[in-house]
């Protein structure tokens, strides 16, 4: 099991933007941190919840979803049990809590069972 810390949100004015943090941890165990993939998530109040980036757990695969082209970018960084999403550009429609979320599998396929959750990190986008 794995536990996912998050850090990096806040305030922000329009076209600012920030970096989001994501950090494993836990008990000791076999499985390391390149064998979660990780999906980057958030919700927007009054919405439901959307994919908004995900990385394989060695980081060659990665996929964004229904998102402004550019605004986002998703890494990680095996060394550290980190992964990164930055935010660039951000409108006040971007003003949600963004989640980390790691699978119990390193790639896509089989499709990601997100069944380990970060703590959430509010971004809130306004002037």
């Amino acid at each position: 099991q794995v536990q996912l810390v998050q850090s990096g949100g806040g305030l922000v004015q329009p076209g600012g933007s920030l970096r989001l943090s994501c950090v494993a941890s836990g008990p000791p165990s076999v499985r390391t941190f390149s064998d979660y993939l990780i999906g980057w998530f958030r919700r927007a109040p009054g919405k439901e919840r959307e994919f908004v980036a995900g990385i394989s757990g060695g980081g060659a695969a990665i996929r964004y979803g229904d998102i402004m082209p550019g605004q986002f970018t998703i890494s990680r960084d095996n060394a550290k049990d980190t992964a990164y999403l930055n935010l660039r550009n951000l409108r006040e429609e971007d003003t949600a809590v963004y989640y980390c979320a790691a699978s119990p599998r390193r790639d896509w396929y089989p499709p990601p069972s997100y069944d380990f959750w970060g703590q959430g990190a509010q971004v809130t986008v306004s002037s």
